[in-house]
């Protein structure tokens, strides 16, 4: 079973924590001062905390074992949830984008600037180091799951970010419409980010094959196999989120003992794992080479 480690653990929770406390400092911050762009910022923070609930429940969930119905565990849900934070951050946009609009036509004006411009800035300084964290704790622990919740920490800092740039021109220059025009800009930022995260999770769901590990494994498994006098096809591999689990076929000559040809192929499969730089687990089928296409017609990979 693949467990979160303390790290992991830790890390979500000090999201969980952080959002909770970024959503009240927003909300202040909005009924301070009525800026649209502060409103948006707040709404991609509801969307962040609910996004970080299911998240914690997706790194639950992919540590658990496997069973009778999941008999490769339950990892690719870290996909699912990449998807929903995704989908969450376009909806958040729409909402930004939507309410920039409406506050830019109906010209309201704002208040209290210079908290709001406090307020907001220590929400990007607390997002910015808490998303660098999430993102490289999630790298070194191969976990998509706190990678994409760092990313989204970060999209809520770039939104705040862009709330403090409209209450600053405006305080600067007087125009109130500023703060709608950097209201639509950080809805257009986010919703790259949100379409990121969305082509990454449908990528992981359909078994998007990655072309780097093909190169590696190519690489890797032609080296091996050639030295060996052994060689290789149907080659394939799926990212199950933590783990990639890889299916090849090797060719033997036909005197060749069993023995023999299972000490080759544990052999070359202990050096695959130790060459890619992803987690493999590796799959073998033992076949000779002679009868091959007699016993699989038709078979050309």
């Amino acid at each position: 079973m693949h467990q979160p480690d303390l790290a992991q653990t830790h890390a979500m929770r000090l999201s969980l924590a952080v959002g909770f406390v970024m959503l009240v400092l927003k909300m202040s911050a909005y009924l301070l001062t009525g800026s649209a762009a502060i409103l948006g910022d707040a709404a991609e923070s509801v969307v962040h905390v609910a996004a970080v609930i299911f998240a914690a429940y997706s790194l639950w969930l992919a540590a658990q074992p496997a069973d009778e119905n999941h008999r490769y565990g339950h990892s690719k849900v870290a996909f699912f949830s990449a998807g929903i934070e995704g989908a969450l951050i376009v909806l958040a946009a729409v909402f930004i984008l939507y309410e920039s609009i409406r506050r830019w036509m109906e010209g309201l004006t704002v208040a209290h600037l210079s908290t709001g411009v406090l307020i907001t800035f220590a929400t990007v300084v607390i997002n910015g180091g808490l998303g660098w964290h999430l993102i490289r704790t999630g790298r070194r622990h191969r976990s998509l799951i706190l990678e994409s919740n760092g990313r989204h920490v970060l999209t809520d800092g770039w939104t705040s970010l862009g709330a403090l740039a409209g209450l600053g021109l405006m305080h600067f220059t007087g125009w109130p419409a500023w703060d709608p025009i950097c209201g639509i800009l950080m809805a257009g930022n986010i919703l790259v980010s949100g379409y990121d995260l969305i082509r990454q999770s449908v990528a992981g769901l359909m078994d998007h094959a990655d072309p780097n590990l093909t190169r590696d494994l190519d690489e890797v498994l032609a080296r091996e196999t050639a030295a060996r006098g052994v060689s290789f096809h149907a080659l394939r591999h799926r990212n199950a989120g933590h783990v990639h689990y890889v299916d090849v076929h090797f060719l033997f000559p036909d005197d060749i003992s069993l023995r023999e040809a299972h000490r080759v192929s544990t052999e070359i499969e202990r050096a695959v794992i130790q060459s890619t730089r992803q987690t493999v687990h590796l799959t073998t089928h033992l076949e000779c080479a002679e009868d091959h296409d007699e016993l699989h017609p038709g078979d050309q990979l």
